[in-house]
């Protein structure tokens, strides 16, 4: 039916684009367990991807926590749950709320520029420069990147974590009037290690899913300014919808039992 072959269409280049992107993902991975490394890189993108982003990223989960204290506190007042704040708040925070807006965020600032910057590359043909010297492209402009988000993202959302409770704590102790003691108490009460490892361990699948898409992105770009500028949308759109499916498998795999 004429109808359909659009659909049709649609279809069979988003499998196009989805084995083409697993067929990096695999070249980006291989590269990553082979040498050679170039680690001045890698400290360079550890600064770039996790040091500067550590001011948005500490801003959002600590009014993220604030908020969330106030929103819990509004609604447990209404069947004398008042107490549960502090742990709703600490588990809420390490779970969901502080490895999903980390990478979002994350997602946003260096995704985007990852893409912008290897786009550029590739439509100044600097990158068919590089192969020319006989440097292996994915060494020296992906795996630094990927390597770099693995291990900055974690670190990143650890601190996250650390200033989302903060901000629940200082709301709840100073907005709410709840007792210093007891709610740090009840903070820990509750909170148990699988908690924090799985918010780090969704904080290292993002790391890997915000490079890996700039990388993708900025690498297949093509068309000048305007490619670049469409690989940059890509790159953040593309981030953070993986980003939110991803945290879901997570999620399941961590908790559903």
């Amino acid at each position: 039916m004429p109808i359909l072959a659009p659909i049709g269409r649609v279809f069979l280049a988003f499998l196009a684009v989805v084995g083409r992107v697993t067929v990096f993902a695999a070249k980006t991975l291989l590269h990553c367990v082979t040498p050679r490394f170039y680690f001045r890189l890698i400290l360079k993108q550890m600064c770039e991807i996790g040091y500067f982003s550590l001011p948005v990223v500490a801003m959002t989960t600590l009014f993220a926590g604030m908020v969330l204290a106030l929103q819990s506190y509004s609604g447990f007042s209404r069947f004398s749950a008042e107490s549960a704040v502090a742990t709703v708040v600490v588990i809420s925070i390490t779970r969901e709320l502080g490895p999903v807006l980390a990478g979002l965020m994350v997602a946003g600032r260096v995704g985007a520029a990852i893409a912008a910057e290897i786009g550029t590359m590739r439509v100044t043909e600097q990158i068919d420069a590089l192969v020319t010297l006989s440097t292996n492209p994915f060494k020296y402009l992906v795996v630094p990147r990927v390597l770099a988000g693995l291990v900055t993202l974690p670190i990143l959302v650890f601190i996250g974590d650390i200033l989302g409770v903060l901000g629940g704590y200082m709301v709840g102790v100073n907005k709410l009037s709840f007792n210093s003691g007891a709610y740090i108490q009840n903070t820990f009460q509750y909170l148990e290690t699988l908690d924090v490892v799985s918010g780090l361990v969704k904080a290292a699948v993002f790391g890997f899913i915000i490079t890996l898409m700039g990388c993708y992105q900025g690498y297949y770009s093509r068309g000048g300014a305007q490619g670049v500028g469409q690989a940059t949308t890509n790159a953040v759109v593309s981030s953070s919808i993986l980003i939110l499916i991803s945290n879901y498998i997570v999620t399941e795999l961590f908790f559903v039992r």
